[in-house]
């Protein structure tokens, strides 16, 4: 007669330990990722809204911006967005808080402030005709 035989201790333990070291390489750069991901996100929300703004100069012409960030958010989707209370939280959105912009006729700056070292690598600004920098 045959005899079962299962897994022993030893064996069990091998497996555990390459699961473990596995772990150990994918999950740091899975974060990596995610940070990078956060990054390019608030490059692209910055762009987008000094589109809105160089597309309202234009518009209006003679390099007028909105005076107020409400009459930002009045006309853009994106500020509306962005600028509201929720990504203005320390919680921010995508990993990002996004600060008062300074607006008015003379240009517009805006900035993108990682909520921590987590979530994001730099703080970006926007300023105007979209010269953006880290």
């Amino acid at each position: 007669m045959r005899k079962k035989r299962g897994f022993t201790l030893v064996e069990i333990m091998i497996v555990v330990a390459i699961i473990a070291l596995l772990a150990a390489i994918a999950i740091p750069n899975l974060l990596n990722a995610r940070r990078t991901a956060n990054d390019a996100a608030a490059k692209a929300n910055l762009k987008t809204m000094s589109t809105e703004l160089e597309v309202y100069s234009a518009g209006m012409g003679a390099g007028a911006y909105p005076a107020s960030e409400s009459a930002f958010m009045a006309i853009s989707a994106a500020a509306t967005k962005y600028l509201g209370t929720v990504c203005k939280s320390t919680a921010g959105c995508g990993g990002y808080v996004y600060n008062d912009p300074t607006l008015g006729d003379g240009g517009y700056t805006l900035t993108a402030t990682p909520v921590s070292n987590q979530t994001g690598i730099n703080t970006y600004t926007i300023s105007t005709g979209g010269a953006l920098t880290p």
